[in-house]
């Protein structure tokens, strides 16, 4: 009866472990398999312990350079969907207009809509407006739909801040830019963030919507799915396990910040 007792006032946590646990497998096979040799082409089946692919992650060709694009759409694309997104969130929490609650539903629609359709809505933009696919056609699309998860972010964040602090802020003589500055966007911050890893997370990590609109253009994930026909390198398990690592340890600094930050506050 006592191991079922424990077992009961710990069953959330227990489920919420092994949940975590089958999230995180695919990230340990990726990592234990960037330390195989492989003797044939497909890196699928455990041959050898070897470093080698660690020393030379860009010993593949084309591997560190559709990796360097896929960095700078992603960076970009943040940088784009960001800016714009918190001020469309800014501007449907804090302001009556006409078609408001038209534009907060139309917001969903991207991440409702399944990829493909959107990949090929945008193709059709590009193609009638004879844009030449390549690096601007992919960027332009990957702020279309990070838009939106940049805009959930943010507006949940506004919905929850409290006006009397910078009704406080203005009653002590503060400018409405000064009181954005210092009030305001710090109370923001942390769902700006949030929008702008989400952002990054996606735009890195997209396939579908990139391959519609890519032209000649490579990014990872694209040279990742080629390679699979080919044959998989290990090099390709080393990049995304390298990736993880630096998402991880991102997380950890930025809880670290924020414990920190409330215990000064305290």
């Amino acid at each position: 009866m006592t191991f079922v007792n424990w077992l009961k006032r710990n069953l959330v946590v227990i489920a919420g472990l092994l949940t975590l646990a089958y999230l995180l497998l695919p990230n340990v096979i990726v990592t234990i398999f960037s330390f195989n040799k492989p003797k044939g082409r497909f890196n699928y089946e455990w041959q050898e312990f070897s470093t080698a692919a660690w020393q030379d992650p860009c010993g593949v060709s084309d591997l560190c350079g559709s990796l360097s694009v896929s960095l700078q759409i992603a960076f970009w694309a943040t940088i784009g969907a960001t800016l714009l997104g918190t001020m469309i969130a800014f501007a449907l929490v804090r302001y009556r207009f006409r078609a408001r609650g038209a534009i907060n539903s139309l917001i969903f629609l991207p991440m409702a809509m399944p990829e493909v359709v959107m990949a090929a809505s945008l193709l059709t933009l590009f193609l009638n407006m004879g844009a030449q696919l390549g690096f601007w056609t992919i960027l332009i699309a990957h702020i279309m739909f990070c838009l939106s998860f940049v805009v959930t972010a943010v507006k949940a964040r506004v919905m929850s801040m409290d006006p009397r602090l910078e009704q406080a802020a203005q009653d002590l003589y503060a400018g409405p830019f000064q009181t954005f500055v210092r009030v305001t966007l710090p109370i923001a911050a942390p769902g700006i963030a949030a929008g702008a890893m989400l952002a990054f997370a996606l735009s890195f990590d997209d396939f579908i919507i990139t391959n519609f609109n890519a032209g000649s253009t490579v990014t990872f994930p694209m040279f990742v799915w080629g390679s699979a026909q080919r044959g998989t390198p290990v090099q390709i398990n080393v990049i995304g396990t390298a990736m993880f690592i630096i998402a991880v340890l991102f997380v950890l600094a930025s809880m670290a910040i924020g414990n920190r930050r409330k215990k000064q506050k305290a």
